[in-house]
């Protein structure tokens, strides 16, 4: 099938069930639904910045992740880590044993899970190594904007960020029956 789509076209059958090919009325504004909006920024700065330090380093953003959350809190748990940068434990744990092979990171004693992990030197250097990527993210996203933009922008998106335990919950509860 080629061409334009036809909303007059009538139904297609393509050896089943009934195809819709026209939009549908009720749809989501996709120039204003803020979810969307937010996402494809957070893709856009993910995508960029895990090239850059696969590139670079070897590492992707995970990893940068982990890194920069142990230059901030030392002796933080894989958990904690979990916690802190809104990931999931599997993915942290895979970034972790990552790191701690490559050197840049050393577990402390205690069990799996809870040992606290430290940078090591060569970990703290990294760091600084890889955090201008980030920082150069940012400035991209940012550079129009005026500084009070800035302020503003960052204290609604914190504000939204209070809202992340709600998310959470709302996920955690079953789905509805489907009625259909």
């Amino acid at each position: 099938m080629t061409g334009d789509l036809d909303a007059d076209a009538g139904p297609l059958f393509v050896g089943g069930p009934e195809i819709v090919t026209a939009p549908l009325e009720d749809v989501i504004d996709t120039e204003k639904f803020t979810p969307r909006l937010i996402a494809l920024l957070s893709n856009a700065l993910v995508w960029r910045e895990s090239r850059l330090l696969r590139q670079e380093f070897s590492l992707g953003t995970n990893d940068w992740r982990v890194i920069s959350a142990l230059a901030i809190r030392p002796g933080a748990t894989s958990s904690d880590i979990s916690e802190f940068v809104a990931m999931n434990k599997a993915v942290v744990s895979k970034s972790v044993n990552t790191l701690i092979t490559r050197g840049l990171i050393v577990p402390a004693d205690g069990a799996r899970g809870s040992r606290p992990l430290y940078l090591t030197r060569e970990g703290a250097d990294m760091h600084v190594r890889m955090m201008p990527i980030s920082l150069e993210g940012q400035e991209i996203v940012l550079g129009d904007l005026s500084s009070a933009e800035i302020d503003q922008l960052n204290s609604l998106l914190g504000r939204l960020l209070q809202k992340m335990p709600e998310l959470s919950r709302a996920s955690e509860s079953p789905a509805p029956a489907d009625a259909g």
